[in-house]
């Protein structure tokens, strides 16, 4: 039987879809509260965790700090974190094609995948 859609999941999906970035756990929380102040961050990992079984979300996942969601079936994308807040933003397109990565895979390996995490200040950091 699916988890039903509760008025805290919908804040939590429509808090994500809103977004034009990947969110944190409390970054959701956050923006969700907006519409629905009662909302805690223990509801918010849960509606996360169902999101991402259900396959319309996809976690982030970057070497610094936590895991952050974006909503599943974008193209393929990179992306940029701040350094200062730690905000994370897509970047459109892939500025590095397979075909120039494929030389640089070891002898013997195939190449499945890649990402670019470009690093530095975001405009309110500037």
């Amino acid at each position: 039987m699916p988890p039903r859609q509760t008025n805290q999941r919908a804040a939590v999906r429509e808090a994500i879809e809103a977004a034009d970035r990947p969110l944190t756990p409390q970054e959701i929380l956050d923006l969700a509260q907006a519409d629905l102040p009662g909302l805690g961050i223990a509801t918010v990992y849960r509606a996360v965790k169902v999101g991402a079984e259900e396959g319309w979300l996809t976690p982030v996942e970057l070497p610094n700090g936590p895991t952050r969601y974006e909503p599943a079936g974008k193209k393929h994308h990179h992306h940029f974190e701040c350094t200062e807040c730690n905000a994370v933003f897509e970047i459109d397109g892939c500025p590095t094609p397979p075909s120039k990565l494929r030389p640089m895979v070891p002898e013997g390996c195939e190449l499945t995948g890649h990402e670019v995490i470009l690093y530095g200040r975001c405009a309110d950091c500037r």
